[in-house]
């Protein structure tokens, strides 16, 4: 069931992104360096960006972090890195989008969250004050809700609607109830502040799927402003991404969703960039975006004991991850590309060669040889070592996108055999 189509939503543009509106789904990332720090934020931002995130936030906290966005945003373009630049504002935005206007002006996106923005009668001010930052630098904005912060003046007074009225409404169902009120009621102050419909993005987080998903279709039955999908924090490694999957999936799979963002919690000195491999991967796995060759691979059993499939399935990803920005630049369609490595004779000559590019590896006892099958065809057979087979493997993957999406892209290699 269709919820939200996404060629109803009202379109979103972030600098060049357009999110919503019929755009395809739009994969953002955050940084976790010191925003104070312009070299090292402005590194993670391109890093971020070459792994595939189309846009990229940043905390902006203290005057000194609110100070450094010019730079970082200059650091970041004269490297060649387009990507958008979002602000994300917690307690005090009104004062550092307004005392540092070189800050308003270098984001091309403000967060907002309503439920932190201020307390009582503060709370709508300075809102309002963001927003009116926004309407005078024409920026968007995302009006994000998190369970973690939400409003607790709405909480405690639907809470208390609950038991004067015996509603019977569990208290994780009224949480859910106010993070849908707070970010409708946000809107709308919004949007007295001057803001258009198509500055406006929302977002309601939880960090639990099941109401993920039971707080989305509600509020993508109120509203058609694009919304931004994500669990507030999906937790670290195979818990994250698979939180992330199983409540990601069944929205974007009901047309629910125009931009996402994996939160994931990085190991000590851990790669920032897994949590956009993870968005990249969610979407192509649905077949709504095709951002990187994929790789399917065997998982082994007990026909394969050695581990050189494995290790040649981990390098491959890894080549062609180290590829991608040489290839974006040159080649074009090269992300539909697919890539098998197989383990033993049980499916690997049949995947192989259902990929663009397959190879079947030797499991235990049987012949020590290598078919390579391109677009279905034994294109040739290699033996040696594990390097060596590594090695020319990824020259048949070179040899392959040059000749398929080069700009003289010319016929499949022809088999060798």
């Amino acid at each position: 069931m269709v919820l939200q189509d996404r060629r109803k939503t009202a379109g979103v543009m972030v600098g060049h992104v357009q999110v919503g509106g019929g755009a395809p789904v739009v994969v953002q990332s955050m940084t976790n360096t010191d925003t104070e720090d312009p070299a090292s934020t402005a590194q993670q931002i391109i890093a971020l960006a070459d792994a595939g995130s189309e846009l990229v936030r940043m905390t902006v906290n203290t005057p000194e972090a609110a100070a450094a966005v010019a730079e970082i945003r200059k650091r970041v373009r004269d490297a060649g890195c387009m990507a958008p630049l979002i602000g994300d504002f917690h307690f005090n935005g009104h004062k550092l989008l307004t005392e540092y206007p070189d800050c308003a002006a270098a984001l091309d996106k403000y967060r907002i969250n309503p439920g932190n923005v201020g307390r009582g009668s503060k709370r709508d001010v300075q809102f309002s004050t963001i927003c009116k930052v926004a309407v005078d630098h024409n920026k968007p904005v995302r009006i994000g809700v998190n369970v973690g912060s939400l409003n607790q003046e709405l909480v405690m007074r639907k809470m208390q609607e609950n038991t004067d009225q015996s509603v019977g409404l569990e208290s994780e169902d009224i949480i859910n109830e106010c993070m849908v009120i707070s970010a409708l009621q946000s809107t709308e102050l919004a949007l007295e502040c001057g803001l258009r419909r198509d500055q406006i993005i929302i977002s309601c987080k939880s960090s639990t799927p099941l109401h993920l998903i039971r707080v989305y279709r509600d509020l993508a039955s109120k509203t058609d402003q694009p919304l931004h999908l994500g669990l507030t924090e999906a937790g670290m490694g195979t818990k994250g991404v698979a939180w992330s999957a199983s409540a990601l999936g069944v929205l974007l799979a009901e047309g629910i969703g125009d931009t996402i963002r994996v939160s994931l919690t990085p190991r000590p000195g851990g790669d920032r960039c897994e949590e956009v491999y993870a968005a990249c991967e969610i979407l192509q796995s649905l077949g709504l975006r095709a951002f990187a060759p994929s790789i399917t691979a065997c998982p082994g059993c007990g026909r394969t004991t050695s581990t050189v499939f494995q290790q040649l399935a981990e390098q491959t990803q890894q080549y062609i991850r180290g590829k991608m920005p040489e290839w974006k630049q040159r080649y074009k369609g090269f992300e539909d590309l697919k890539l098998a490595v197989m383990g033993c004779i049980v499916n690997g000559p049949g995947e192989s060669k259902a990929a663009n590019i397959g190879i079947s590896l030797p499991g235990t006892g049987e012949e020590p040889s290598c078919p390579v099958y391109i677009d279905g065809q034994k294109y040739k057979t290699l033996t040696g070592n594990p390097s060596q087979l590594a090695a020319e493997f990824r020259q048949i993957i070179d040899d392959y996108v040059s000749a398929k999406y080069g700009e003289s892209a010319e016929p499949a290699l022809a088999g060798k055999d």
